[in-house]
């Protein structure tokens, strides 16, 4: 832990909520450009080929020059990162993304879920599956935000399925704040907050503080 952390205070400075937003954008052309390709893929591809799709087009364009280059350095699928006290050292966030003048060993990570009732990928897997994973420390530890991908393949929408969910189950994954729609855009992303209790072994201020999750759903 002491090699993982050392030269930092954590929980790390916050990324601006418009740099969130660009890379958002990114990932929705990106996935709308996987469906426009191969439109019937999208039913049979699972989160890890889907994810891959993603990471490849996103470094495509960072190699490209274009506008997420100036603020992306790369992204990578499936990178070891260990839980906030290293007790589990091979957890594997679906996306790694690499910001520009930010610390490498603390990229902005992103967890990627289908969500499709009739084959059981329902917003509680969602939840338990991904959210809890940041809240608990094992994922994001030392970052103030990270992402959630919902993969939609039922009609699920933020508002309509994840917010009333969370709110029955607020105690659970810990929303201090429930999914509020992002300035700007559209009803597929979203924010919460959600509270984190976890202690971190070496910092002198033991808290990571709440962590802000934001939802993306691609359909």
């Amino acid at each position: 832990m002491a090699a993982m952390t050392a030269g930092v205070t954590l929980p790390l400075t916050g990324v601006p909520d418009h740099v969130l937003q660009e890379i958002s954008e990114n990932l929705r052309i990106a996935f709308s450009g996987v469906r426009t390709n191969d439109p019937g893929a999208f039913s049979d591809l699972d989160e890890v080929e889907t994810t891959q799709l993603l990471e490849s087009k996103l470094n495509e364009w960072i190699a490209d020059g274009g506008l997420l280059a100036d603020l992306v350095l790369a992204v990578a699928r499936g990178k070891e990162f260990g839980s906030f006290d290293a007790g589990r050292l091979e957890l594997r966030p679906d996306l790694s993304i690499y910001l520009k003048d930010v610390d490498p060993r603390f990229p902005l990570l992103a967890e990627a879920k289908i969500l499709d009732a009739a084959a059981s990928k329902t917003v509680r897997l969602y939840c338990e599956n991904g959210i809890r994973r940041f809240v608990e420390g094992d994922y994001a530890w030392a970052n103030r935000e990270a992402l959630m991908l919902g993969y939609v393949r039922d009609g699920s929408t933020i508002n309509d399925t994840l917010k009333p969910y969370l709110s029955t189950h607020a105690d659970k994954y810990q929303v201090a704040r429930l999914p509020a729609i992002a300035g700007g855009s559209g009803p597929d992303l979203a924010h919460s907050s959600h509270d984190r209790t976890f202690v971190y072994p070496l910092q002198p201020h033991p808290g990571p503080g709440p962590i802000a999750l934001w939802h993306l759903w691609l359909s």
